[in-house]
């Protein structure tokens, strides 16, 4: 990874993007030691977490880890997510995020020397390349090696740098409960 001590960088998270990747490939993430890291980088700005809550529900599983990141450094950005049923009776929901973190990218761009990008989406070529041609560098962080691969190669090819997000597992991973010594 090559950052500057002087360079303003902001994180972008696509949160169900990014649960998908980990949990494919097995492993939690520290979201303090991730902070952390990426503020020993440079200058960190802003650090963005988007998902879509589903909110007729009585638990939500990731209400406690939004309102956790809210408290500790992040910047949480959410919407209902929408609960639709297919002709076949099924009950779907949906939340894409996308519309709002591209107007955030494009917004934030003038203010920030590097992006680092939580998402494999191939819809997030076009954005990046529009704060690349303002001067950001973008950093994407997602997964080839995950089954399937959660990494578009458009946005592969895009991007400046990508960091396999298997290779941070010892960075800020976090053991599993079930894996930690003497813990029950």
């Amino acid at each position: 990874m090559a950052f500057y001590p002087d360079e303003r960088i902001a994180i972008f998270i696509d949160g169900s993007n990014l649960y998908s990747t980990v949990k494919n490939l097995d492993f939690d993430i520290d979201y303090k030691k991730m902070l952390d890291l990426f503020r020993g980088k440079g200058r960190l700005i802003r650090a963005n977490y988007y998902t879509a809550l589903v909110e007729e529900a009585d638990y939500s599983p990731i209400r406690p880890l939004v309102d956790w990141l809210d408290y500790n450094g992040y910047h949480c950005i959410t919407k209902p997510a929408k609960s639709q049923v297919d002709r076949d009776g099924r009950r779907h929901t949906k939340g894409n995020m996308d519309a709002e973190m591209i107007v955030d990218m494009l917004e934030l761009a003038p203010h920030i020397d590097h992006m680092i990008l939580f998402t494999g989406d191939g819809d997030f070529k076009a954005p990046v390349e529009a704060v690349q041609k303002k001067g950001v560098r973008v950093t994407v962080v997602s997964s080839r090696r995950a089954k399937p691969p959660m990494l578009a190669d458009e946005l592969r090819r895009q991007c400046d740098t990508f960091i396999e997000i298997a290779d941070m597992d010892k960075v800020f991973g976090r053991p599993k409960s079930n894996d930690r010594d003497g813990e029950d």
